[in-house]
């Protein structure tokens, strides 16, 4: 009996290992993501993700083109216009008139970092 206990909950924690390596692994860049959250840090460094309520949306698609219902270069939450892009895997950049934005792939989350004085990110889940 313990060995039938010890062998299913040996069993048990290898399932779950396997769940959770699945569940970080990168998702693929390319398909639609929704702005969740976003960072502007004051400069003391103690900034966080707040969540925000916003409709905005970016979409990244094969041909290095990236286009969104907002603005795409400026850290803001208005999905009130559109806007387009390229993009380099290569390098993480979206390319903005001379004002690269960075971005981190991890899993389904997707995090914008654009140039300012005091660190401003925006982060974006994986549409299904």
């Amino acid at each position: 009996m313990k060995k039938s206990i010890l062998l299913l909950a040996i069993l048990g924690l290898l399932f779950s290992c396997h769940k959770n390596e699945e569940e970080l692994a990168p998702a693929s860049l390319a398909g639609t993501w929704k702005l969740t959250e976003v960072l502007a840090d004051i400069g003391d460094g103690k900034g966080t993700f707040q969540p925000v309520s916003s409709n905005k949306n970016i979409v990244f698609v094969s041909d290095n083109k990236v286009t969104s219902n907002g603005q795409i270069c400026d850290f803001s939450i208005e999905s009130n216009s559109s806007s387009t892009a390229t993009y380099s895997e290569a390098t993480h950049t979206i390319n903005c008139q001379n004002r690269p934005v960075q971005y981190e792939l991890n899993g389904n989350t997707l995090i914008l970092s654009y140039l300012c004085i005091e660190g401003c990110q925006a982060k974006y889940i994986k549409v299904p």
